[in-house]
């Protein structure tokens, strides 16, 4: 459903442009994660980074198409009305004065520029993503007027693409431990997340953020958004790839004392080679493991491809590693992994760490964060397994779990041209907590790197000249997209920010 983009505000915008000082022509506002609220989808060791993505998605979405079609290229007098009818009705106001927005109209571009980091960068905590400024001075009320609608669209996917890194991170490090092929981590957090998420929308924007560190999703629209915003089809590279793989719907239909003829049927009949998932604790899953896949030993093992058995209920770090509150040498104890290769064993490799046969995998998707997955790869290494034994499927517990205060994400204007002079604005509230994490920069803003540590940093209350050599680039000006960038660029750019962060 798209809505006229007027609509995209909070109810206190509508009449801000009164509010500023008479003789403003011009609000510079920032958009910068504040301040992290360590949570279960962050590593301990954190360093306090966030990923840069989203803003190209959200302006040739939101800025250039529903801007475009749904108020410029929509009839004046209807596009104001339908403004004007329900500003009125809901704030109780007659004969509200939208000569601001008809002057919008008549102009037909939204005179804004936006300044941002590179995407699949990081910036530190307290380091701007973006800036933003009205090119015309008859709008400068326009600048804060788009702050609610960038905050809603651009926190959740750099939120969700720094908590992908993290995963990546962890991932990375346990494969270089246990000598694990180190490609196969692009497929070892599968996303999963669609169903617990906000809607479409959000599902969308943050599976396309997952696949920003990662390959693997069930999340068909994030490869759909990624073609389109970010010329993802144009590579060789695969954008986000999954396998044949079944529900308990399918699972089910045998009732209970069928599951072992499903599974036979599935891995014979339906996909007699390739990959496929099965879901196999619709019922026992000890069972299952113990006694219906080593009667299918011959099946599995004379198969061309390889069968994944997928736990989805129950402590996941118990389901795979083994719970020693169990009793002993039974299949609870010894959990899914320690089952599976004492069925159909495997090999020992280079670094000492056993590796499943190639014909069954393992894959959980069941309440797993970065906490859960780390206990389980750390657990797996003590046992000698290899970490690519296992394959996380990253749900909404992860990825809905969080909210904008993970990283105090907020815009904030901090320079003011008024009656021809330059204003530094900022905000200090004596009632802040935490060492007042909401005090704002001031002025025009600066972000330069620390040539020594690679990091980003900020400078505020500088000059036009030096606000202009600042790193953050011109990304979109007066209707206009400009220094594109692509799904191949920000995986390469994130790929060297890993190789820095593990060394």
């Amino acid at each position: 459903m798209y809505h006229n983009p007027l609509f995209a505000i909070d109810f206190y915008k509508v009449d801000h442009r009164r509010q500023y000082p008479e003789g403003t022509t011009e609000i510079y506002s920032n958009f910068t994660p504040r301040y992290v609220k360590q949570n279960h989808s962050l590593l301990s060791d954190f360093d306090n980074q966030v990923v840069v993505f989203g803003i190209q998605s959200f302006i040739k979405d939101y800025l250039s198409e529903q801007w475009k079609w749904l108020f410029f290229q929509r009839d004046k007098r209807n596009v104001i009305d339908e403004y004007k009818d329900l500003v009125q009705t809901a704030l109780g106001i007659e004969d509200f004065d939208c000569s601001h927005l008809e002057a919008l109209h008549d102009l037909g571009y939204l005179p804004i520029r936006i300044k941002a980091i590179n995407e699949g960068f990081r910036v530190p905590i307290g380091v701007p993503v973006l800036t933003i400024v009205n090119t015309h001075p008859d709008f400068y009320w326009l600048t804060n007027y788009l702050e609610t609608i960038i905050s809603a669209s651009l926190w959740k996917a750099m939120t969700s693409a720094t908590i992908a890194f993290e995963y990546k991170r962890l991932l990375m490090k346990y494969a270089k431990l246990t000598g694990a092929d180190e490609s196969f981590v692009d497929y070892q957090a599968h996303d999963f997340s669609f169903r617990g998420m906000s809607g479409w929308n959000d599902a969308t924007l943050s599976g396309a953020a997952h696949l920003t560190s990662f390959k693997g999703t069930d999340c068909v629209s994030a490869i759909d958004l990624l073609n389109q915003h970010y010329d993802a089809s144009a590579t060789a590279s695969i954008v986000g790839s999954s396998v044949p793989a079944t529900e308990h719907s399918v699972m089910c239909c045998g009732g209970s004392d069928g599951e072992y003829e499903t599974i036979k049927r599935l891995i014979t009949e339906v996909y007699p080679t390739g990959i496929v998932s099965i879901v196999s604790d619709s019922y026992d899953l000890w069972r299952t493991l113990s006694v219906y896949i080593p009667s299918l030993y011959s099946e599995i093992v004379n198969r061309e491809g390889k069968v994944v058995i997928r736990p989805d209920s129950g402590n996941p770090v118990d389901i795979i590693c083994g719970d020693m509150c169990a009793v002993r040498d039974t299949p609870a104890y010894k959990g899914a992994l320690q089952l599976l290769w004492d069925t159909f064993g495997g090999r020992i490799n280079s670094a000492g760490y056993k590796e499943l046969n190639p014909k069954v995998g393992l894959i959980y998707g069941d309440a797993i964060t970065v906490d859960r997955a780390s206990l389980i790869l750390q657990i797996m290494e003590e046992k000698g397994f290899a970490s690519s034994n296992i394959v996380f499927g990253v749900g909404s517990y992860t990825y809905q779990y969080v909210t904008r205060d993970t990283f105090g994400f907020a815009m904030k204007a901090t320079s003011a041209v008024i009656n021809g002079k330059r204003h530094a604005i900022y905000k200090d509230p004596i009632t802040a907590s935490d060492g007042n994490k909401k005090k704002s920069a001031r002025g025009l803003l600066q972000v330069e790197m620390d040539m020594e540590t690679g990091r980003y940093y900020l400078v505020d209350d500088v000059t036009e000249s030096a606000e202009e050599e600042s790193h953050l680039e011109t990304v979109f000006e007066d209707g206009e997209l400009f220094n594109v960038t692509t799904l191949a660029d920000i995986r390469h750019s994130l790929s060297i920010e890993l190789e820095q962060v593990s060394e």
